[in-house]
């Protein structure tokens, strides 16, 4: 032990999301990953493709690739 809690803030995770071209397929891709439990922020970018998520926790990249699947879009990876 380092002497740290086991109280951790929020993490932040940048994914690439390709496929994304205008402010609606932001919006898509940010409905649905919102939608995964402890995420309290999503922030996606079309000009970059790129998506950041802020959760309580670490969050399961294939529940990620998921949601970004659902809203027809490829998660191609963390940034």
């Amino acid at each position: 032990m380092t002497g740290q809690t086991d109280t951790q803030g929020p993490v932040t995770t940048v994914y690439k999301v390709s496929g994304m071209s205008c402010g609606h397929c932001e919006g898509a891709v940010s409905g649905e990953i919102s939608q995964i439990p402890g995420v309290s922020a999503v922030k996606a970018v079309a000009s970059s493709g790129e998506v950041t998520v802020v959760s309580a926790a670490p969050l399961d990249e294939e529940a990620v690739r998921a949601a970004v699947d659902e809203a027809g879009f490829e998660l191609t990876g963390k940034a």
